[in-house]
């Protein structure tokens, strides 16, 4: 019985490995810039927390309105419908362009926000000039989604992760050039971090275009491409299946936004350890991630073909896939919840130890919590990338408001400003709403599947 779940593991793997490792390079990203940030004081590191709350905002939007694409590549390839996959693509792209060059717009009006924030003023100070620059970041970033999402709806998984380590390897040699000054370069601080990560976007942009031109499955998508004539159909396909999924994902990473800023309340040392705690779980998220992807392709090619029998198979063995390695990683996280803060901060240093400390203990605290939620947020992504795969949105979408906001936020809030849990009180909210959104979307993907079965 197991065996049929299990047999799918290792083309399951195959499938998202790359978009793990690809997913993993965004999120490393982000972990050098705060390593590496962490060695100037824990303000800069909360100052880098509070700039990225904002990035993560719009980030959510732009990423999960890419994930449309997907779906409608995985469908069309599964048909042979070469027509059908260009136009997804073309107006997916173009219409990511165009959500990038809006999120970045909106971020520069709403970086005002941080002084009604109640967050440290030395925090926030330092934040504003790092934001500029990430901010502008967003319109490679979103842009790359698209030919992300496009490369995996054909099942070229690997491409988006070659040009992830690239970017990667630019951001970390252009940070250590840029905060410290190295070699000659100006030693630009937190800065010098943004820019970083804005060169290295570019890169990953550019490369991944390139790779997907000198392919012969993807080379006709990706060329002559008539970027202003477009379809009212394919657009409204898109924007109907982009926008309930880009809510989807605002309304976890927002929660996960909102518990930056409770902690920035609760001061820079809280903000700083939260931002740890963060970063963390969300490496181990992206290989989740990587398995929702797999899960959309799959369900995808397997709703082109009308195999749902099949189709509710291997989204089950990618569920359980995605509980067994989330299992491990809770072990991990309890196991060592006292040693991986430390990889942040700089421990020997005398005049900010107490500080440190502080911030260690605390993150300590929230990593035995996020070992919780490793298997609620494991399954919940998976779940919700077979309901994409299906091109099922609108009702997951009031499922995750519902399990976020009117469950996990206000746990979040109470047990956080008005508790003494504090910050281990902001992150149970967190699990709340996580183990709410995974059982209720589980339930609607059990019943649409048996539904679609019945039916056949």
């Amino acid at each position: 019985m197991l065996y049929q779940y299990t047999k799918e593991f290792r083309y399951n793997l195959k499938l998202a490995a790359p978009v793990m490792m690809g997913m993993l390079g965004h999120t490393f990203v982000g972990l050098i810039d705060n390593i590496m940030v962490g060695q100037l004081g824990t303000a800069e590191l909360a100052a880098v927390s509070l700039g990225n709350s904002f990035m993560f905002i719009a980030m959510s939007l732009g990423i999960g309105f890419s994930t449309a694409i997907t779906p409608l590549v995985a469908e069309a390839d599964a048909e042979n419908n070469f027509k059908n996959g260009k136009s997804a693509f073309k107006h997916g792209l173009f219409l990511c362009t165009t959500l990038g060059i809006a999120l970045f717009l909106l971020i520069l009006l709403a970086k005002p926000l941080m002084y009604l924030m109640k967050q440290p003023v030395e925090v926030v100070e330092l934040a504003i000039p790092y934001l500029d620059l990430v901010a502008f970041s967003l319109v490679p970033l979103v842009s790359f989604q698209a030919l992300k999402q496009f490369s995996d709806g054909l099942s070229m998984t690997k491409h988006p992760m070659y040009a992830t380590l690239i970017a990667n390897v630019v951001n970390v040699v252009l940070n250590y050039l840029l905060i410290f000054g190295k070699f000659g370069f100006p030693q630009m601080g937190i800065v010098g971090a943004a820019v970083g990560t804005l060169a290295s976007r570019f890169v990953m942009v550019i490369f991944l275009w390139v790779l997907l031109r000198n392919k012969e499955k993807s080379r006709e998508y990706v060329t002559h491409i008539k970027f202003f004539i477009l379809e009212n159909k394919m657009i409204k396909k898109i924007i109907a299946l982009g926008f309930p999924s880009a809510l989807q994902m605002f309304f976890e990473v927002a929660i996960f936004t909102a518990a930056i800023w409770l902690s920035g309340i609760l001061g820079k040392n809280p903000q700083a350890a939260n931002q740890i705690a963060l970063n963390l779980s969300s490496m181990t998220f992206m290989v989740a991630m990587g398995l929702s992807v797999a899960a959309m392709v799959r369900v995808g090619n397997q709703k082109g073909l009308q195999k749902f029998t099949d189709l509710r198979r291997i989204a089950i063995s990618i569920f359980l896939l995605g509980f067994f390695i989330a299992t491990i990683f809770a072990l991990f996280f309890v196991v060592c919840n006292q040693m991986l803060p430390k990889i942040y901060l700089d421990v020997k240093d005398v005049d900010n130890l107490a500080d440190n400390m502080e911030v260690i203990s605390i993150a300590a605290k929230l990593l035995i919590i996020a070992a919780l939620f490793q298997i609620s947020d494991a399954i919940q992504v998976t779940v919700l990338g077979a309901l994409r795969g299906l091109q099922d949105v609108k009702i997951p979408t009031l499922i995750t408001f519902i399990a976020y906001w009117v469950v996990g936020f206000p746990i979040s809030y109470y047990l956080g400003l008005h508790t003494g849990y504090k910050s281990s009180g902001i992150w149970i909210g967190l699990l709340a709403g996580l183990t709410t959104s995974a059982l209720l979307l589980y339930f609607r993907f059990n019943k649409l599947t048996k539904g679609l079965i019945n039916k056949d």
